[in-house]
């Protein structure tokens, strides 16, 4: 049947009296969602259509999964499957000076429960009307819904459970990403006092005690009043709850936590953190710009104050009208809750044409080729993804009229433009503790998981991660003998330092520290800030010098020595990613981060960083391990045995204490985890962080011991032919069940990478199949293979000059990566691009001096 004639209208109704007949033949296909089934209503599997979408969502009555317009074919081809709930949301506007100050209407509203409000959609000049009905494939049989007296009792209880089953992105865990604050009930309807308060930028005070610290301001009166014992992990009196019992005011907002993106606010009536959508006319009634804002205990500014160039202001280019970008390439990304540093590392990676070929250039045969739930299919979902970016079909720009209105009223109709990465984030996090939260991560951290999961899900004969991959040389010499060893290792990221020592603006800094210190003292509001100003060049230099290693052992003295380690490229990537290590911890643990600028380079060549081999003259250092020292108690020969044996990743160590968890507690994580790497490492600290010893020194442990340790770190077998519970636990850490961990262990040996990828390569045993579609699913795991190409051995290497040019960058505001937030800046069609979730706009003043990595292509010869 041709396209045009199966989304024919409405002389494919039927008759009531025939419903029931109609549906006989595909009663068995026709499912009842149970619970732990995910009921995809929302968005297609393979786009970003939903029922606000022109066509609507259709939604499979089997798999429960949405498909739009143009890939509902595909599923019925594949599957046979011919019963789907289609679901359309109508956005209409009222007539003028209708509303009265009423929320938008919502018709319907049994229908879609739990479908999201479009935030374009809070406005009084807007209502929606929800419509449902179930249409038969091939020939778009459509029965309207409710329809309960002609419908069987099965398809009535069907679709009863799919329109009222909860989003499957809505968990119940506390550190769920997809538990997003809601919005209070009393923030459109709260009524502020007319008092002539004003917030000073500093000095604040609880107005009852003598506190300084965890003080909350009320939205209604502008009093400031500390917050209650403990609250938000500051101590407190509780005189801003007792406030709200005398007065009935019900919101608050925490100083010190206001910035141009919002503010941590409080309802004491709904007894929760809340959002408050109208937070800067809030604010404005005291006097508080939020423009001009930032996180800071000590004091904020008004508007009678000469602001301070804070990163905020300068990243996000505020202050500046940036004109809106729209069409391919173009298309914002929904911030999802502290998500940004997702939107900001896609975004850049669907900037380079080897990921746009890999993917939307290989879309159709992924899509085929995608499993029955494509949902839980990697490339699918990078593929959607990335359709969804280039397309420009979610990125369109106001009609004319529209924008005549937008001027005239400051308002305009719902776009819709953007996308929401939730089925992606749901599943890119899947099992991993940190990026499934709801928690803000580093861009870093989150850059390096994309690019495993690249490698171990290849699209064809290479993977577009292999752009980034290097080789380094590693030159360790023994600085009595004067003998070298050289070795190689693969990397992603050159992590850039920073020389604070070389600053050019010395005396202005220290002058500024004086005058911060002296206002912070006497309250009063800061000085303009000063930033460390630091050559590019200097921060190369520092790259390139040696660096001493601890606790080196010379295999030419046979004993402990001095020695210093150099890196080199021994290979040039294609695309060269450069991370400023900007994040550092004091003394305390606290991680901290350097607020400095850097003169970033339009075009880097550090072809003087080729690494040479072996130079005329060297002397390399015999291969001899370590000998075993052989005390006198044979509990202790063993244990000396087992760590001499057991050579920690020092690289590992720093890249995790870096981010700010005690030295002593990632040298037992690199130790228990076997030298795996970060990344396992990093999971095993999750894991362990609330244990009372988690920051005291590594203890070997005793000789009853050593067995069972000493297989989790070096994949032995258990003793009993069970895996070591040491790293059943790792894998547990990462969020899979015991039972799956064990099953993986056994099949690899005990490997831990490797039972990892055993993982990612088999279903969860926990997620039921229907034995039906078992043949069906057979086929299409045969056809993805066609994808894969298997059998490399080594590292692939693309090779090549070392000169660069800079195409990109991503920046960072706040304190630490575990706070703030991400945007991007790309250079396209010539010109910079900022994208700051889902704002796109053209870029006036790029701040290249203020980014966190950056990423240059090569420069072709």
């Amino acid at each position: 049947m041709q396209r045009a004639a199966l989304f024919r209208g409405g002389d494919a109704q039927m008759a009531a009296g025939d419903l029931g007949e109609l549906l006989v033949p595909y009663m068995p296909t026709i499912r009842v969602p149970k619970s732990g089934d995910r009921v995809y209503k929302t968005e297609c599997a393979f786009s970003y259509d939903s029922p606000d979408s022109e066509g609507g969502l259709y939604v499979c009555m089997n798999t429960f999964l949405g498909f739009g317009r143009e890939h509902i074919e595909r599923h019925y081809r594949k599957t046979g499957q011919c019963v789907f709930l289609h679901l359309k949301r109508h956005v209409i506007q009222k007539v003028s000076g209708a509303s009265g100050g009423a929320l938008p209407k919502r018709r319907n509203a049994k229908l879609f429960l739990d479908l999201e409000i479009s935030s374009d959609l809070n406005s009084d000049d807007f209502e929606y009307e929800d419509e449902a009905k179930l249409v038969i494939f091939p020939d778009h049989y459509e029965i309207s819904l409710p329809n309960i007296e002609e419908l069987p009792a099965l398809v009535t209880i069907a679709c009863d459970a799919l329109l009222s089953a909860k989003s499957p992105y809505r968990k119940q865990e506390p550190d769920s990403w997809e538990e997003e604050l809601q919005a209070s009930k009393h923030a459109k309807t709260l009524v502020q006092l007319d008092n002539g308060v004003r917030i000073p930028p500093s000095g604040w005070k609880c107005s009852k005690c003598d506190l300084r610290e965890n003080l909350w301001l009320n939205l209604t009166d502008g009093s400031v009043l500390c917050g209650k014992w403990f609250f938000d992990g500051s101590g407190g009196n509780g005189h801003a709850m007792e406030h709200y019992k005398e007065t009935g005011y019900p919101l608050a907002v925490k100083l010190g936590t206001i910035t141009p993106d919002g503010a941590d606010v409080y309802s004491f009536d709904e007894e929760e953190p809340v959002l408050d959508p109208h937070i800067a006319k809030h604010l404005a009634h005291f006097g508080i710009d939020m423009l001009q804002m930032q996180v800071t205990e000590n004091g904020l500014r008004d508007n009678d104050i000469k602001p301070r160039v804070s990163e905020w202001e300068v990243i996000q280019e505020a202050g500046v009208k940036l004109k809106p970008m729209y069409g391919p390439g173009y298309t914002g990304m929904k911030n999802l809750g502290n998500s940004c540093y997702l939107n900001a590392v896609m975004q850049t990676i669907f900037s380079i044409p080897e990921f746009q070929r890999a993917y939307v250039g290989n879309l159709p045969r992924i899509f085929d080729y995608s499993p029955l739930d494509p949902t839980q299919d990697f490339n699918t979902q990078m593929a959607k993804l990335g359709h969804g970016l280039l397309s420009g079909q979610y990125s369109k720009p106001p009609m004319k009229s529209e924008l005549i209105e937008q001027v005239m009223k400051e308002e305009h109709k719902p776009q819709h433009n953007g996308i929401s990465p939730r089925m992606f984030k749901a599943f890119i996090s899947k099992g991993h503790p940190e990026f499934s939260s709801n928690r803000q991560q580093d861009a870093q951290e989150f850059f390096l998981h994309l690019i495993n999961l690249v490698e171990r899900n290849p699209v064809g004969s290479e993977n577009p991660s292999d752009v980034f991959r290097f080789l380094v040389e590693e030159r360790t010499q023994c600085c009595q003998s004067r003998k070298v060893r050289y070795t190689e290792r693969v990397d992603y990221i050159m992590q850039l330092p920073v020389a604070m020592e070389a600053a050019t603006n010395k005396d202005e800094l220290i002058a500024y520290e004086l005058k911060r210190r002296e206002a912070e003292a006497a309250r009063r509001p800061l000085p303009e800030l000063v930033r460390a100003k630091i050559p590019f060049s200097a921060c190369l230099q520092a790259f390139s010098e040696p660096s001493n290693v601890e606790d080196f052992w010379s295999s030419a003295l046979q004993a402990k020595s001095a020695g210093v380690k150099t890196s080199r490229f021994a290979s040039f990537p294609e695309y060269l990613v450069v991370q400023i290590k900007k994040f550092t911890f004091g003394l305390d643990w606290i991680p901290k981060k350097l607020d400095v600028s850097i003169d970033m380079p339009d075009f880097l060549d550090i072809s003087h960083l080729r690494a040479r081999g072996l130079q005329p003259g060297e002397e390399e250092l015999p291969d001899i391990a370590p000998p075993i020292v052989i005390p006198d108690d044979p509990k202790d020969r063993m244990m000396n045995h087992f760590v001499e044996s057991l050579d920690i990743d020092e690289s590992s160590v720093m890249q995790l204490a870096e981010m700010g968890f005690p030295l002593e507690a990632c040298r037992k994580a690199v130790y228990y985890t076997g030298n795996l790497g970060a990344e396992v490492a990093f999971n095993w600290i999750i894991a362990h962080m609330e244990e009372p010893d988690f920051a005291e020194p590594l203890v070997i442990p005793a000789f009853g011991e050593v067995a069972s340790s000493g297989a989790a770190a070096l994949g032995a077998v258990g003793l009993d032919n069970q895996p070591p519970e040491e790293m059943v636990a790792i894998i547990i850490s990462m969020g899979f069940q015991r039972n799956l961990a064990i099953q993986a262990l056994k099949a690899t040996n005990n490997n831990l990478e490797r039972a990892l990828e055993w993982i990612f390569s088999h279903p969860d045993p926990e997620e039921e199949s229907d034995p039906s579609l078992d043949t069906v699913d057979m086929e299409n795991n045969a056809n993805a293979n066609i994808l894969a190409e298997t059998g490399s051995e080594g590292p692939r290497i693309k090779d090549g000059p070392g000169r660069y040019e800079l195409f990109g960058f991503i920046s960072h505001m706040g304190t630490s990566t575990m706070s703030g937030h991400y945007v991007c800046h790309l250079r396209k069609e010539g010109r910079w691009v900022i994208y700051n979730d889902l704002r796109v706009c053209a870029s006036e003043r790029p701040p290249k001096d203020l980014g966190y990595i950056y990423f240059y292509h090569r420069i072709p010869s």
